[in-house]
């Protein structure tokens, strides 16, 4: 009988333990160093192949500024994010923008009605950061310009200056802000493909920007990219 009892408590201590290792799995750390609040929401497939021809979208691009209230579906959110940070080529760890000796040091951020997400390419998944909107904070930070404040979806591309100076020395600053360039722009001709608008948005305010997002030190936002189904 007393055995029966040790090896129930022994059973019910190996299932308490398994419980709690499965959590830390789920719920595992983020790039911030602290525990997500959610597990990552991975994003549908990316489409590498389309009827919508890149002529087309050079040709049909503009900005808009004038949003419908209809936030994107995740699978637009899924392929904007591939389109701005995507990996390519899995064995290499090489993405849809080119970056300076390999380095890669953009992270990129999207705020929507449902929080603030930060996207992972080797997983194509998002990280939920926090959980309140916090778009009209992000137009505020850049200067009050409303299309940031009302857009369905905007995307924050900041850059790890520490690691990109091992590799490219004083000349980090200048070449992530080319790279960040090469980046928006394959967020805006995606969304051209979506038949979406975006705008590029260059009045941020980084040190604002980074309070909004609360980002850690080593990254510095470059860019910021308003998206969402145009008036």
């Amino acid at each position: 009988m007393r055995r029966t009892i040790r090896n129930l408590i022994y059973l019910s201590i190996g299932i308490t333990v398994a419980f709690e290792l499965l959590q830390a799995f789920i719920f595992t750390k983020s790039a911030h160093g602290q525990p997500a609040q959610t597990p990552q929401i991975a994003l549908p497939a990316p489409h590498t192949d389309s009827t919508f021809s890149l002529e087309k979208a050079l040709a049909t691009r503009r900005s808009k500024r004038q949003w419908k209230p209809v936030p994107l579906t995740l699978a637009q959110l899924g392929q904007l994010c591939w389109a701005a940070q995507g990996i390519t080529d899995p064995a290499s760890g090489k993405r849809t923008c080119p970056s300076p000796m390999g380095v890669y040091a953009l992270e990129l951020y999207a705020l929507n009605a449902d929080g603030v997400f930060h996207y992972l390419p080797k997983e194509h998944a998002l990280e939920r950061l926090a959980t309140e909107d916090r778009r009209v904070a992000l137009g505020d930070a850049c200067r009050g310009q409303q299309q940031v404040k009302t857009c369905a979806t905007a995307f924050v591309i900041t850059a790890d200056m520490p690691k990109a100076e091992e590799k490219l020395g004083m000349a980090n600053k200048q070449m992530l802000c080319l790279e960040s360039g090469h980046c928006a722009q394959n967020i805006l001709l995606q969304a051209v493909a979506l038949g979406l608008g975006a705008v590029p948005i260059g009045a941020g305010r980084d040190a604002e920007i980074r309070e909004v997002l609360q980002l850690p030190d080593r990254l510095t936002a470059l860019y910021v990219v308003a998206t969402g189904n145009p008036q």
